[in-house]
């Protein structure tokens, strides 16, 4: 949980985590906080079920990062992973997390939910890579649900894994990286688009920008920008 102190600074007010999502806090003082989300032990891997909630008062705000890559990585008994994290927003997050790579054979379920009041902010980012290098992807099914003081903004699913959807003009047309940006803000933002990116305001306020590529950086950058 993320509030003001007496000086108008965000500060974490409480913080649980055990292995394997491990939080840090960074010492600092200032208008934001900043933790960062460590992997403590390889994880996903099949048969995981993770949970992380997220809670940040009025007017303070939270940048919460990664680290390193997360690798999904299949288990021993063959059953999937899953995570769901969940935000309760009243002032502002950019949640960053580095690349994730669904590694073959793994199998993973991710759900993000995110509750905001009336004027809360929230960007979330992800960027998935389809399998390392010179092998294909496992299965990897994401789900981004939205509100704003309990009305629709986002509900959003991708699926990735099926080599033959993925391949398909209708799917990721043979790219093997997704980025995604979902800005939750008062900023303006008109449609747009150019080679294999694109801007999509959402009717209820917020804009959701999508990119696809042959690597991590080439898509991070073009996320950067929008």
């Amino acid at each position: 949980m993320v509030g003001l102190d007496s000086h108008g600074n965000s500060v974490v007010r409480v913080l649980r985590s055990q292995s394997p999502l491990t939080l840090v806090p960074a010492r600092r003082v200032g208008p934001v906080a900043l933790v960062h989300l460590v992997s403590s032990v390889t994880s996903p891997l099949g048969g995981d079920s993770l949970e992380l909630t997220v809670e940040v008062g009025p007017g303070a705000s939270l940048d919460l990062r990664g680290v390193a890559a997360t690798l999904m990585l299949p288990g021993p008994t063959g059953l999937p992973s899953s995570s769901v994290l969940r935000f309760s927003v009243e002032g502002s997050v950019r949640y960053v997390p580095e690349p994730t790579v669904v590694t073959s054979r793994a199998h993973h379920v991710a759900v993000v939910e995110a509750e905001l009041d009336g004027h809360a902010e929230l960007l979330l980012r992800e960027v998935l890579v389809l399998g390392r290098v010179g092998e294909s992807a496992g299965t990897l099914s994401t789900s981004v649900r939205a509100t704003r003081c309990g009305k629709p903004l986002l509900h959003q699913q991708l699926v990735v894994g099926t080599p033959s959807i993925d391949s398909s003009a209708a799917g990721l047309a043979g790219k093997r990286v997704v980025g995604t940006s979902l800005m939750l803000d008062a900023v303006p933002r008109a449609s747009d688009g150019g080679e294999w990116w694109n801007v999509v305001p959402l009717a209820a306020g917020g804009t959701l920008a999508t990119a696809l590529g042959d690597d991590v950086v080439t898509v991070t950058r073009v996320l950067d920008a929008i």
